[in-house]
């Protein structure tokens, strides 16, 4: 009997206790259904961290200015015909009014059915594939061979870095001596092995070969400090255990050091596709996007329309830009999914 009525009162208060939890659900999913509700919470949450929203907001309104409203700006003109001639401008004391028009999407037809673009498009991927895959493997090796204890380490990886510390336009125009083809040092050194000159600049396909040497060039030292990192923080109790248990050189690599990597891997494979993609100062000081046109990839086209062509278009100079906008990202999209399914949380 004495059993049976505690096992009551323990049914009561288990009872009175969901009772009370379902009550508080029903009573925060009433709130949140409210008319009031969303605004109420805003305010609350305004009220709650304040101080985090006062340190963020200088950033917020210096981002919007610098990169919000250009943006809004150029995706307004590529929906317009404006060029040099039809946009606003001052000629002495005479001021004269813009006359460009609303065109749509005419614009972005132009360009697509370009066959230009799709000339542009494609060797863009292949330079930034080969950037990024050349850096990365580089990068991964440096960063392996530095990762171990030996005299000079840290000279090494002073030299290593250098290059990035070092402004990109001064080192493209040291490339650019280097590469020239008759008085340059890489060609004197063929000379004095009794080598033809190469035509470094001068040659698109040698072209193609010299923007991608001078941009690995340029990226290494970052993917080769990030990774240094990565490989930093993977415990080396697992090397251990790892050749304790007669693991090789090559199978500690793919079965530790690899998946130890992934993480900051991902992030810098990302960052890397996309600056390389935009890499507008190394096609530029180095090739001017020549000869002809065979190192011109999508940014230098923007540019051109811009600020070589004649008359300037600002319209097709700003649909280009909006198009490489929306390429990368649908590359960040495709990227981000194809990590979640890999387990990956970004």
């Amino acid at each position: 009997m004495a059993a049976h009525t505690s096992q009551s009162v323990a049914k009561a208060a288990g009872d009175g206790v969901g009772d009370d939890t379902a009550a508080r659900g029903r009573s925060r999913w009433t709130d949140s259904k409210a008319p009031g509700g969303t605004k109420a919470g805003l305010r609350r949450a305004l009220a709650t961290h304040w101080y985090a929203w006062t340190m963020i907001a200088p950033v917020v309104l210096v981002l919007g200015v610098i990169i919000g409203w250009p943006l809004v700006r150029g995706i307004y003109l590529s929906l317009t015909d404006a060029n040099e001639r039809n946009v606003s401008r001052t000629i002495g004391a005479r001021h004269i009014e813009a006359t460009y028009e609303f065109v749509g999407l005419d614009n972005y037809v132009d360009v697509l059915g370009d066959p230009v673009f799709l000339q542009r498009l494609v060797w863009t991927v292949v330079w930034t594939v080969a950037c990024v895959s050349i850096t990365f493997t580089l990068g991964l090796v440096l960063a392996n061979m530095l990762n171990r204890d030996f005299k000079g380490r840290a000279a090494y990886r002073m030299a290593l870095i250098l290059p990035w510390a070092v402004p990109g336009f001064v080192s493209v125009f040291a490339w650019r001596f280097l590469f020239n083809r008759d008085n340059g040092i890489l060609n004197k050194i063929l000379d004095g092995g009794g080598i033809a000159a190469v035509p470094w600049l001068d040659d698109p396909t040698w072209a193609k070969f010299s923007v991608v040497a001078v941009n690995v060039w340029l990226g290494v030292p970052f993917m080769m400090v990030a990774l240094l990192g990565g490989l930093q923080s993977i415990p080396g109790e697992l090397y251990e255990a790892a050749e304790m248990d007669g693991a090789s050189a090559w199978q500690r690599f793919r079965h530790i050091t690899l998946p130890g990597l992934r993480a900051v891997s991902m992030t810098v494979i990302l960052l890397s596709t996309i600056w390389t993609f935009n890499m507008f100062p190394v096609i530029f000081l180095l090739t001017r996007g020549g000869p002809g046109d065979s190192t011109e990839i999508l940014v230098t086209q923007a540019f051109r329309e811009a600020f070589v062509s004649s008359p300037r278009d600002f319209a097709g100079s700003a649909t280009w830009g909006v198009l490489i906008l929306a390429l990368l990202m649908i590359f960040a999209l495709v990227y981000r999914r194809s990590l979640r399914k890999q387990g990956e949380v970004w």
